[in-house]
């Protein structure tokens, strides 16, 4: 069983303001919003990002020196 299998057996919570509704209308209502769930976790898939051997290899830079503080320990 897959991750995306077992978040669609939880259950939702549903709860209602004001008025009632019947069983045809809870099964409508669940129908339409499992459709629209399963159509947006089907459209976001991350891409993978591609690395090249050159970036993994690469080291990376340094801080750039300070060039407002002396060389050595004495500024004469």
């Amino acid at each position: 069983m897959t991750d995306t299998d077992a978040n669609s057996n939880r259950a939702a919570d549903l709860h209602f303001v004001r008025g009632t509704a019947n069983e045809e209308e809870l099964a409508a209502l669940i129908a339409v919003v499992t459709d629209a769930y399963e159509r947006e976790a089907a459209d976001a898939v991350a891409e993978e990002s591609s690395v090249s051997a050159w970036q993994r290899t690469q080291r990376s830079l340094r801080a750039p020196l300070r060039r407002d503080i002396p060389w050595g320990r004495f500024s004469g």
